[in-house]
């Protein structure tokens, strides 16, 4: 792939170290000199050192030919101009990053792929593995359901129960699901069904409507999360 990334700070420089070791043909664009120097010599890439909310700057990177552009400066004003002037220039796929979350709803008025601010995520998924200890890894959807990952104790209420009993206990369904199961031995993870039965150590991918509560994590056997 043909990528043009725009700032080579704290978010854009992990970034082009992924990019660049995938074997894409990278362009970066930077504004602050000292930033730039860094960029061109830590990595494989083309770096230029200018203005990326120039219109001039991105055809000089060729974003008119490029298959994707990211901006992941620390200005969302900064990143909305460089989206816009993206789809100017036709960018088959346009992403950037999102500092304040009120301009969510701007980014997507334009058509942008965003992602949020990652200092935020990481901060969240601190704090989650303080308040919730017994969570894996979590993805949020929308504003409360999440899909996460859980381990199984050898006490919770729903290790040696099938799919189909934990229902008529009242253990999952509604709003909780099991969508995938992964078992020591196993090389694939198990597609659950009804009579598939739960064992102590299996790694659950849940889906709750109602988030990864106590209430919830508590069938799985983790009571720790209560505070």
């Amino acid at each position: 792939m043909y990528i043009v990334i725009v700032g080579a700070g704290d978010i854009g420089s992990p970034l082009l170290e992924i990019a660049t070791a995938g074997g894409n043909e990278v362009v970066v664009i930077e504004r602050n000199e000292e930033r730039a120097e860094r960029a061109s010599r830590q990595y494989d890439c083309l770096v230029i050192n200018d203005d990326a909310t120039s219109k001039d700057t991105l055809e000089d990177a060729g974003a008119d030919r490029a298959d994707a552009l990211i901006s992941t400066t620390d200005q969302d004003a900064t990143n909305i101009m460089v989206c816009l002037l993206a789809q100017e220039l036709e960018v088959p796929d346009i992403v950037s990053v999102v500092h304040n979350p009120e301009h969510m709803s701007v980014f997507r008025q334009i058509g942008v792929n965003t992602m949020q601010n990652p200092q935020r995520l990481i901060a969240e998924y601190l704090y989650r593995a303080v308040k919730r200890p017994s969570i894996v890894d979590f993805m949020r959807i929308g504003e409360q359901a999440e899909v996460f990952e859980i381990t199984v104790q050898p006490n919770a209420p729903i290790a040696g129960k099938t799919l189909q009993e934990a229902n008529t206990a009242g253990l999952i369904g509604g709003q909780t699901l099991i969508v995938a199961i992964e078992r020591n031995g196993d090389n694939d993870p198990i597609t659950p069904r009804g009579d598939t039965r739960i064992e102590a150590g299996d790694l659950l991918t849940v889906y709750s409507g109602d988030g990864a509560t106590p209430e919830v994590t508590d069938i799985f056997g983790h009571s720790e999360d209560h505070s």
